[in-house]
């Protein structure tokens, strides 16, 4: 156990800190979980400027790593782009 009053405020606002990260962290990650899972062109045009700025924020407030945000954020852009050109091919 720590013996210094700074190490054990450090212990403290690290727990809180790690919570606080892991809750949207795991919130992000369902409400991908949920954007994958879609098939409407509709609502994943609806849903993608949500998902894009949800990923953002996270990286900018260093819960995720930036190049992790890039990854998500293309596998996004690459969703809505194919679901697009099914729906477009479809229409034909």
């Amino acid at each position: 156990m720590a013996n210094h009053k700074s190490s054990i405020k450090r212990i403290r606002s690290t727990e809180t800190k790690r919570e606080h990260n892991r809750y949207y962290a795991k919130t992000m990650r369902n409400a991908l979980r949920d954007f994958r899972a879609l098939t409407s062109v509709e609502e994943v045009k609806a849903k993608t400027p949500t998902m894009v700025s949800m990923v953002d924020k996270l990286a900018k407030h260093h819960i995720i790593h930036k190049n992790k945000a890039a990854n998500l954020k293309s596998q996004i852009m690459m969703k809505a782009g194919k679901l697009a050109a099914v729906a477009a091919e479809t229409a034909k």
